[in-house]
């Protein structure tokens, strides 16, 4: 038997390795070209329905916010989905870290100490004796709802209860206006895990109309059979996306402003976007739902 050796043609094999690294790049590119589009996608979304910058306003345009994808999309991402951004505050004293040359707003508790509220990204664990406030804001107009469960460490759930609103609470969401929980004066969330809890599970509720719901001074309990129900009608998968380099920043004046009570100053758009932004694909155009797990140090 003779052995013959293989006709090779350099050229020809130029051309497969220039076919493959082509091929290779243009999918690199598409990827790449999606991610970028969700990114547009989620900060349009807000920045195009808050009000411009007062004319009067002086210092130049702040660069757009990036966002980096923090769960793995299970459903196309384009623009039927809708919005809800969250900003949790981590409130640390003063004197760590702080520099007095930075615009933050000091919080100050009953025993008279100042505190600083830091962005923290929505993956974060939080430890025993951790103080904490929650910001929302959607970029279209709407009614929010929070639920509040025990999250166990066996995959159980403690009581149910509607935290907000109360009765007297403005649950309104508008375009550039920020809810916080709790309202701004008031003793914030203050981590305290029970034995085999690994956390607290908030339910996020937005409707177009509201709820026709008992209100007290208290938090209202909800029935299983209630919460069942919103989620059957309104429930929906949720990706998460966090603003790069946006943890460990502080609070401003104006987003400060924005969630007093008296809705003396919208955000605009040269102002910080949220945290954390839920992407969702809603059921229906009247209502979304969804779950953010606040995890415990154990």
């Amino acid at each position: 038997m003779k052995f013959v050796r293989p006709n090779f043609k350099p050229f020809s094999f130029f051309l497969i390795l220039v076919s493959l690294i082509a091929g290779g790049f243009q999918q690199a590119t598409t990827i790449r070209a999606q991610v970028d589009d969700q990114r547009d996608i989620i900060s349009e979304d807000f920045l195009k329905n808050r009000p411009a910058r007062s004319k009067s306003s002086k210092g130049p345009s702040k660069p757009r916010s990036e966002y980096k994808q923090a769960t793995t999309s299970t459903k196309p991402f384009d623009r039927s989905r809708l919005h809800v951004g969250l900003t949790i505050w981590k409130l640390e004293p003063a004197t760590a870290g702080f520099s007095a040359g930075e615009r933050a707003v000091y919080e100050v508790d009953r025993n008279k100490l100042e505190w600083i509220p830091r962005r923290v990204e929505a993956g974060a664990r939080f430890s025993d004796g951790d103080s904490l406030r929650l910001s929302i804001e959607t970029p279209r107009a709407g009614y929010l709802y929070v639920v509040n469960r025990d999250w166990l460490a066996d995959g159980s759930f403690g009581e149910t209860n509607l935290i907000f609103p109360i009765k007297g609470e403005d649950n309104r969401l508008k375009p550039g206006k920020l809810i916080d929980i709790p309202g701004h004066g008031e003793v914030p969330f203050r981590a305290t895990p029970k034995p085999k809890q690994s956390g607290e599970l908030l339910t996020f509720i937005v409707t177009s109309s509201p709820l026709p719901l008992p209100l007290s001074d208290r938090p209202l309990p909800i029935s299983k059979t209630q919460l069942t129900e919103w989620e059957q009608k309104w429930g929906a998968e949720a990706d998460r996306f966090e603003m790069n380099g946006g943890a460990g920043q502080t609070r401003t004046i104006e987003e400060q402003l924005a969630a007093s009570s008296e809705g003396t100053r919208q955000l605009t758009r040269e102002d910080p976007l949220p945290q954390t932004i839920y992407s969702l694909v809603p059921k229906n155009r009247n209502a979304l739902l969804f779950n953010v797990v606040l995890s415990y140090v154990t």
